[in-house]
């Protein structure tokens, strides 16, 4: 789960001061909050459970969706806070199991499990989906077509696992294509789309084809990546065929309604239009949307889902890659790659490290590396500020420089050059203290005393959705100076080109000199600086440091003690989950 909270006093919000018993203890030692004691009251007042242990099991299933578990796992919840009067396990699952509301299907027990009805009903829908869609004929596939075409879309030796890949999901409806970084995840896309839009035309039939990511930011760049994959198609023919492609928030691809933020005008009753949907990023896609997009993409359509199920894992409720990966059964719905082709051996060696759990690996992969080429650095310092000044403000200037210039693409693009990446929002090591000392220093070099709040060349993030004005949670963006009459404007990359708006227009927008490690998932940067928190700290987990580490394309500068770097490789990142189970289940039993 995560931190306990401390209670500011007793007019805290977070205190439901008419609890009693075991819900107004675990209130007041931080577990529960208020809103979660709420929902186990009324729950047990409309369903007649006055069981006070089963009552405190409906609350911390509430509190393990806020954390992201789908569900309540208690064997393993006492881990939370080991001192508190925890009901006795046996006990505890019979009363579960006999509750009312456990009849009246307003909880459900399954495979130790307890879960609210709506992320039962989600995760039934899923495998429900996953299932109608592979009891389908497979796609019409013309063998010599398919034959030729892969040799023409992969003409050198070293892309096997490609082909195999694209030979895989050219013959399914449903592949989950999985990889780390610089495993050719994009460029087995592309491959896969030249194909199939090919068989389409063999079979004089046209092919409809959407892109989607889960944030702004990574739609943009997986965009970008299939259009610099398509170009260097060596036939003509294949770069015709995927021209113009574009890429979409999954948000913006089932379209968003502004009346109901978890529905979307695409859905079971009207279906998407596309023959062949990729999602990219997937591991960071939520229970609640993956069951969205399975409802609404057509049961004969192919369905890719593309990502890194060693990522840290969606922000909302579920980590439905990895249960993906791991429930499915062996039926080659799982594509694997699996071979580095990027240049950055070294980052890649500490990627694998951190993967394998690997601690004293991924110090060796540190301390060797940081003294030899630069493509990795290793920073122990206490007080790391002033070995980091010089990188982090020639940084931020490179963006103000072309700001100022009304320069939007080469702010955007100075923007992309380095990341400062920290774990938390709050404290010495967290996002606000960074964005302050990176400010502070960028007033000390240029004399700008930063008065204004939309200073020529702040870096800003969306932190969430507005779909009057296209711009997601996760979006990055720029204040830039409009050439023509010196107006501040803020500048970002869509997916489909420059978004451009006056400050005034902005509501949900934070200063991004520093951002969270979960929030720059979906986007890359040439080099990143990652701060890793004290060791003690729960957010510190194997998949955070993993995915920071893999944010970076060329150069990564880790900050942190090798307490710390242990701590993150040994301590991991579950989530309770009953996804797995019912794919393994339903694999086995045909149910």
């Amino acid at each position: 789960m995560t931190d306990l909270y401390e209670l500011s006093g007793e007019h805290d919000r977070r205190l439901a001061r008419r609890s009693s018993g075991l819900l107004r203890d675990f209130n007041e030692a931080g577990v529960l909050t208020a809103a979660d004691v709420h929902v186990a009251t009324r729950l047990g007042v409309l369903g007649g459970e006055v069981d006070e242990s089963v009552l405190l099991a409906v609350a911390l299933a509430s509190r393990a969706v806020r954390h992201g578990s789908v569900c309540l796992e208690p064997a393993t919840v006492a881990d939370v806070e080991p001192s508190l009067a925890w009901p006795e396990p046996e006990p505890w699952v019979a009363a579960i199991e006999a509750s009312p509301l456990v009849r009246a299907g307003v909880l459900h027990w399954e495979f130790e499990l307890l879960h609210l009805d709506r992320y039962w009903r989600q995760e039934t829908a899923v495998v429900a989906d996953l299932r109608a869609r592979r009891a389908l004929e497979p796609p019409m596939v013309d063998e010599t077509v398919l034959s030729a075409g892969l040799a023409r879309v992969f003409p050198v030796d070293g892309y096997e696992e490609q082909v195999a890949a694209v030979a895989q999901a050219v013959r399914q409806r449903t592949t989950v294509l999985t990889g780390g970084p610089g495993t050719g995840k994009t460029t087995t896309v592309a491959g896969l789309l030249a194909v199939l839009a090919e068989q389409a035309e063999a079979a004089d039939q046209d092919l409809r084809i959407a892109l989607a990511a889960p944030t702004g930011k990574a739609a943009a760049r997986l965009q970008e990546s299939v259009r610099a994959e398509t170009a260097r198609f060596t036939d003509p023919a294949d770069r015709v065929r995927l021209d113009g492609l574009t890429a979409s928030t999954l948000h913006r691809l089932l379209g968003s309604r502004r009346d109901n933020g978890t529905r979307f005008r695409h859905h079971r009753a009207n279906r998407l239009p596309y023959d062949v949907v990729v999602v990219d990023e997937t591991s960071m896609v939520s229970l609640t949307m993956m069951a969205r997009l399975l409802e609404a993409v057509r049961p004969d359509a192919r369905l890719v889902l593309v990502g890194d199920p060693d990522q840290l894992a969606s922000v909302d409720a579920g980590a439905v890659l990895g249960d993906l990966v791991r429930g499915l059964p062996d039926d080659g719905t799982v594509a694997a790659l699996r071979t580095n082709h990027r240049s950055t051996t070294r980052i890649i060696a500490l990627a694998e490290a951190l993967k394998a759990g690997d601690a004293e690996q991924a110090l060796a992969v540190l301390h060797d590396a940081s003294s030899s080429d630069g493509e990795i650095g290793f920073v122990t310092d206490p007080d790391p500020g002033p070995l980091l000044r010089t990188r982090v403000v020639t940084a931020a200037l490179d963006v103000r420089r072309a700001a100022e210039q009304g320069d939007a693409l080469g702010a955007l693009a100075a923007l992309d050059q380095h990341r400062l990446l920290c774990a938390h929002r709050e404290g010495p090591h967290g996002v606000r203290h960074w964005n302050r000392q990176v400010e502070a220093w960028i007033s000390e070099t240029t004399g700008d005393p930063l008065y204004d709040t939309w200073y020529v060349g702040r870096p800003v993030l969306v932190t969430a959705n507005d779909y009057a004005l296209g711009l997601h949670n996760g979006d990055t963006g720029v204040v830039v100076r409009r050439p023509e009459d010196g107006a501040a404007r803020v500048v970002f990359d869509g997916p489909n080109g420059l978004l451009d708006f006056a400050p005034s227009r902005l509501d949900s927008v934070k200063t991004m000199h520093a951002m969270t490690i979960h929030k720059a998932q979906g986007s890359q940067a040439e080099e990143v600086t990652v701060l890793l928190p004290d060791e003690d700290s729960r957010l510190l987990t194997r998949e955070l440091f993993y995915t920071a580490v893999t944010r970076a394309e060329e150069r990564v500068r880790v900050v942190g003690a090798e307490a710390t770097v242990r701590g993150a490789v040994e301590r991991r990142a579950v989530r309770a989950s009953g996804l797995r189970q019912r794919l393994e289940q339903a694999a086995t039993t045909g149910e």
